[in-house]
C-alpha cells in the first residue's frame, strides 16, 4: 500500500515537471511534492531556465509545515551553486524528513553528491522510484549534459504512400489539424527546429510554435549555397534573433578581401537582420558535425522537419534519437510526388530500418508512430 502511495505522489510530480516543457532548456524538467499526514501541502515545477527549481516552488509553498514532512522529486535535488542555490540545501533547511527520488542526476556537478548531503543531514532517501517514467521526461538532458550533442527527434506528415509533397512541390496539407497541433506541441518542446533550404525556398515558413504561452524555436535553416530569400518569413521576422543559418565556410564576408555576391548577403543577413551563423567546410555537410556545431551554440535539442534530403541523411548516419511520422488518410499514387526518404537499396526485407519502442496515436482519422531508437538515463555512456 505505501509503495502505491509513493508512486502515486511520485505521479503527481512528473505531471508537474511536464508543465517545464519549452520554458527550461537546456535545462531538466522537473515536478516536486511536500506531503505531510496524508496531505499535500506543497507542489512545485521548473518553470523556467534560470528561474527556481521545483523544490523551492514546493517548499515555499509549504512554508513552516515543511518540518517533518515527505518531498517527492522527480530528479535528483541539485548540490552546487548555479543560477540558483542548491535544492538540496534547502530541503535539508525547511526540515524534510524523507525525500523520495525518481532519477539520479547525470550532471558532474550534481550526480549522487545530492543524494549525499541529503542523507549527510539525516534525511531519509529513497532512489528509482517510478525511474521509468521520470527518466522519460528528461531523455533531452540526460543526452545533451553527457555529449553536448543535441537530442534528434525527426518529425514528418506523409499519405499512405509515402509521399511529402505533390510533384510540384504543393504540401498543405497532408494531415489533418488534429496531427498539426502535435506538431506545435513539438515546436515548444525542442529547443531548435531545423528544415533544408528547399523547404524554405517552397513554403516560405514561419517555423514558429503557435501553441498558448509557447516558446519558438531556433529556427535552423540548412543551407550550404546560401541560397535564402532575404524577404522570406524567417529572415523578415526575427525579431527573437533565432533564426540559423548552417552554410558553407566560403560563404563567410572576409574584411580583407574582395566578396563576393553570396559574402555581401552573408555580412547583410547579419547586420540588418541579426541571423546567426553556423559554417562548415564544404558543400555536403555530415550530419553528424551539424549537431556538433548546433551543440556547442548552446542548443539542447533540433526538431527535424525536412525534407527529404536531411531526413535521408539523418537515417543513413544513425543520428535519430527518436521521432513521429504522422500517416494521413491520404492517397496520391503519383510517382513523382515526393517521398520523405529516399536514396538506400536494399536487397533483402531484414535490411530495411525498422523503428523500435513504437507507439501508435490517434489523430482522427490520422495516425502518428511515435517511436524511440534510443533511451538515456545516468547510467549509459555514449
Amino acid at each position: 500500500m505505501e509503495e502505491n502511495i509513493n508512486e502515486k505522489y511520485m505521479r503527481m510530480a512528473i505531471e508537474l515537471a511536464k508543465k517545464g516543457a519549452g520554458g527550461v532548456n537546456p535545462n531538466p524538467m522537473v515536478g516536486a511534492v511536500v506531503v505531510k499526514n496524508g496531505k499535500i501541502i506543497g507542489r512545485g515545477y521548473h518553470k523556467f531556465f534560470g528561474g527556481p527549481h521545483a523544490e523551492v516552488y514546493a517548499l515555499e509553498e509549504a512554508g513552516k509545515e515543511a518540518e517533518g514532512a515527505i518531498i517527492y522529486v522527480t530528479l535528483e535535488p541539485c548540490s552546487h551553486y548555479g543560477k540558483t542555490p542548491p535544492c538540496a540545501k534547502k530541503i535539508i533547511d525547511m526540515g524534510i524528513k524523507k525525500c523520495f527520488i525518481g532519477s539520479s542526476d547525470p550532471n558532474p556537478k550534481v550526480a549522487g553528491k545530492g543524494v549525499a548531503m541529503l542523507k549527510e543531514a539525516g534525511i531519509e532517501v529513497v532512489e528509482n522510484v517510478l525511474k521509468e517514467e521520470c527518466d522519460e521526461i528528461n531523455q533531452v538532458f540526460f543526452k545533451y549534459i553527457k555529449t553536448r550533442i543535441p537530442y534528434l527527434f525527426v518529425k514528418c506528415g506523409i499519405t499512405l504512400d509515402g509521399k511529402i509533397a505533390l510533384s510540384n512541390g504543393i504540401s498543405k496539407w497532408i494531415t489533418n489539424s488534429i496531427a498539426r497541433e502535435k506538431v506545435q506541441y513539438y515546436r515548444n518542446k525542442f529547443m531548435g527546429i531545423m528544415v533544408g533550404i528547399n523547404t524554405v525556398l517552397t513554403d516560405n515558413p514561419s517555423l514558429t510554435a503557435r501553441i498558448e504561452n509557447g516558446v519558438n524555436p531556433f529556427r535552423i535553416i540548412v543551407d550550404p549555397n546560401l541560397k535564402i530569400n532575404e524577404d522570406c518569413k524567417v529572415v523578415k521576422n526575427n525579431e527573437d534573433e533565432k533564426t540559423v543559418i548552417i552554410t558553407s565556410q566560403k560563404n563567410l564576408f572576409d574584411e580583407n578581401a574582395e566578396n563576393t555576391e553570396i559574402q555581401l548577403k552573408q555580412k547583410r543577413l547579419v547586420e540588418k537582420n541579426k541571423v546567426k551563423f553556423i559554417f562548415i567546410d564544404g558543400q555536403k555537410f555530415s550530419f553528424r558535425k551539424m549537431l556538433e556545431e548546433i551543440g556547442k551554440a548552446g542548443i539542447d535539442s533540433v526538431l527535424l522537419e525536412g525534407g527529404e534530403t536531411l531526413i535521408s541523411l539523418a537515417f543513413e548516419e544513425n543520428v535519430i534519437d527518436g521521432g513521429e511520422i504522422f500517416i494521413a488518410n491520404k492517397i496520391l499514387g503519383d510517382s513523382g510526388a515526393k517521398p520523405f526518404i529516399s536514396g538506400f537499396v536494399r536487397e533483402k526485407m531484414e535490411e530495411a530500418i525498422q523503428l523500435t519502442n513504437v507507439r501508435n496515436n490517434i489523430y482522427g482519422e490520422n495516425v502518428g508512430m511515435e517511436f524511440y531508437f534510443k533511451k538515456y538515463n545516468e547510467m549509459e555512456q555514449d
